[in-house]
């Protein structure tokens, strides 16, 4: 879905989209798209800032407080932030105006690509439990021991990606790979800061974690019994 007040805009991405085999709707207003997002399913959402009734921001929270659907935001907003807030509001990424297509076009298929690895196209279990572990995939919620443990969007995809492929060894860079992209400026410690905090969270900060376990030398796993 694309969502654009600009027509001319609009016109152009749609139009560059279905050329590369994308099936593509569009909106100009915010609370179309959230009535479309949450009523139907799509595999990507490219949403401007600069909305006529309800800004980007506040679509974009109310998208991602009950779908999990990529969000990409395409704007002229530049400042440093305009892209906070977009990420804090739950984005997965953000293009500024003026933009390349081919550039576009590959930040679409790369989101498109890691969110099917990360939910797992192959697996659609709407509910993974783990001991005491319960991750709820739909509503992007988590508890431990029936008590709900607040969870930010980055920590979410990460603990899901780990879940969902319990026992197998990841490496930082396949980490961030998977849960940040390729094409998202992170450092590589940025693992290990949200392996800990969901430490934190999920295994009270224990130097002998039940769940997300280091593998010394090699990143991560999450154990599988």
């Amino acid at each position: 879905m694309i969502v654009e007040d600009d027509s001319s805009i609009s016109e152009i991405e749609r139009d560059y989209l279905r050329a590369n085999h994308y099936e593509t709707e569009t909106a100009a207003l915010g609370r179309d798209a959230v009535n479309f997002a949450l009523n139907r399913d799509f595999d990507l959402i490219l949403l401007d800032i600069m909305l006529p009734d309800i800004d980007g921001f506040s679509v974009c929270k109310e998208i991602r407080a009950k779908k999990q659907t990529p969000i990409l935001f395409v704007t002229a907003r530049i400042d440093d932030i305009d892209k906070i807030k977009g990420f804090a509001a739950g984005a997965d990424d953000y293009i500024c105006k003026p933009f390349s297509f081919h550039e576009l076009l590959a930040r679409v298929a790369g989101r498109i690509s890691r969110f099917e690895a990360l939910t797992g196209t192959e697996d659609r279990r709407e509910e993974i439990r783990i001991r005491d572990l319960r991750i709820l995939i739909p509503s992007r919620r988590v508890f431990l021991a029936d008590k709900e443990v607040s969870m930010p969007n980055r920590e979410f995809e990460l603990l899901l990606f780990l879940a969902q492929n319990p026992g197998k060894v990841f490496s930082k860079e396949r980490i961030l790979d998977a849960v940040w992209g390729v094409d998202m400026f992170v450092e590589m410690n940025t693992v290990a800061v949200h392996v800990n905090r969901l430490r934190e969270k999920i295994d009270s900060g224990s130097d002998n974690p039940r769940y997300i376990q280091t593998v010394w030398g090699i990143g991560y796993k999450f154990a599988d019994a």
